[in-house]
């Protein structure tokens, strides 16, 4: 799964159920444990799910074989490694656990589907989710603008990707990488190490100027493969390519000027120099 992710969490029945939206393919994905505790009223519900998970990847299951882990915030604080699936997959988790609270954890799984169609019509339903969720964690509202405006660049470039017939996940990351490591000076594991982040998402912890020279870097990338008439994987690269160099080019020129570096270790989750 793209890492780049927004933690939403919701609830049933005043229970949280940790929930995340990925910002790249547009899913949501849930915890499969918090389901699973719900269903069951299991006093150890990761154990249920181990077991289940087991007897299921016996069986072949693919929605088994296909679930993701993200690292979210446990009960005590601590994060830990958590399966999650998307709408879909956990439906047909639910299938296999017998429980009285199928039928209204489906109804609830229908509704946060709805909120997806619903923002197919009305753009501004996703906006606002994730504007609230980068408010809850103390963002600037400064900060948040740029980062709502890169997350629109980023679905236009990844669509003209797709376009150029860009559409493995590998693909992906790997124009991806590219791209940050031309306007940059790193690629994407360097510049995560360089800000001291393991896990976290990386573009939630750049500064308003980095995340700014990230969106010229793809919006220009964007607009110069749009520009061209032949539609391949290698205008895809050429255009990641150029619009990559104009973005290092226009950070050389601004670092010039001001004699200050734009690419720094600052971690904007608590605004300080990572030693």
């Amino acid at each position: 799964m793209n890492k780049d992710i927004l933690l939403l969490n919701k609830t049933f029945e005043n229970k949280k159920i940790r929930t995340v939206w990925n910002t790249d393919d547009e899913k949501y994905y849930i915890s499969v444990v918090d389901i699973v505790g719900i269903l069951t009223d299991s006093s150890n519900p990761r154990h249920y799910w181990n077991v289940l998970k087991a007897r299921l990847k016996v069986e072949g299951n693919e929605t088994v074989t296909n679930c993701d882990q993200l690292k979210l915030e446990a009960q005590d604080g601590k994060k830990r490694l958590t399966d999650v699936v998307d709408i879909e997959g956990m439906f047909r988790i639910i299938e296999s656990i017998p429980s009285k609270k199928a039928e209204p954890i489906k109804q609830w799984l229908a509704h946060l589907g709805k909120e997806r169609i619903d923002e197919e019509y009305d753009p501004e339903i996703t906006i606002n989710r994730a504007l609230e969720a980068y408010r809850r964690k103390g963002y600037s509202n400064e900060w948040i603008n740029q980062r709502l405006k890169g997350i629109d660049a980023r679905k236009e470039f990844t669509d003209e990707l797709k376009n150029n017939g860009i559409e493995s996940s590998k693909d992906f990351a790997n124009l991806t990488n590219l791209l940050t490591e031309l306007w940059s000076g790193y690629n994407v594991k360097q510049y995560k190490e360089y800000k001291g982040l393991t896990k976290e998402n990386l573009r939630d912890n750049m500064s308003n100027m980095e995340l700014v020279l990230n969106m010229l870097a793809e919006v220009t990338s964007t607009e110069i493969a749009k520009s061209s008439a032949v539609k391949s994987k290698e205008n895809a690269l050429d255009s990641v390519i150029q619009g990559g160099t104009i973005a290092k080019n226009t950070r050389e020129q601004i670092e010039a000027k001001t004699g200050k570096k734009i690419v720094t270790n600052t971690n904007n989750k608590n605004t300080k120099q990572i030693k």
